[in-house]
């Protein structure tokens, strides 16, 4: 992040706390007032790297790469013969991803964006094998058990919940 694009923002209210907020593209960061050149420069120097890691954060969850990385998965285990549409969703709080069979839609939680990858892989593998298995039946996890991490990843969805 460039300096020219952060506005610090002191007040004498603030004694202790540091607050950053990305206000169209200008990160607004607000300061105790009597805070020195030293801190300050510290705080700005920790807040434009956490600001930098969740932009990376956000741009390695969104639907683009939700969807290369589900034909990445469709190509190694199922051939790349699935077709499909896959996105992330906000109204799953409940299911970790959902398939629709009959329009060949895919819905992954936004809960899962922040997992591991090996869980999100397995999610993301779990609802493309319902494209060809729309149940849970012994052929359907055969092929989700061809995901080495399935056992782990399923361990792990539990502990969330």
């Amino acid at each position: 992040m460039n300096r020219k694009n952060i506005k610090i923002i002191r007040s004498e209210k603030r004694k202790k706390t540091i607050q950053a907020r990305d206000i169209n593209g200008v990160l607004h960061v607000y300061l105790p007032a009597g805070m020195g050149e030293d801190e300050e420069k510290k705080w700005i120097d920790a807040v434009i790297k956490r600001m930098e890691n969740r932009r990376k954060r956000h741009a390695l969850n969104s639907d683009e790469s939700l969807k290369k990385r589900a034909r990445e998965l469709n190509k190694k285990y199922f051939g790349g013969k699935l077709e499909f549409e896959i996105r992330y969703v906000t109204n799953q709080n409940k299911r970790f991803g959902s398939c629709t069979h009959m329009d060949k839609t895919i819905r992954i939680s936004h809960r899962v964006a922040d997992m591991p990858q090996w869980v999100r892989d397995y999610v993301i593998i779990h609802e493309l094998a319902h494209l060809i298995h729309p149940n849970h039946s012994k052929k359907f996890w055969e092929l989700v058990n061809q995901y080495k991490y399935t056992e782990r990843a399923r361990g792990y969805l539990m502990a969330m919940g």
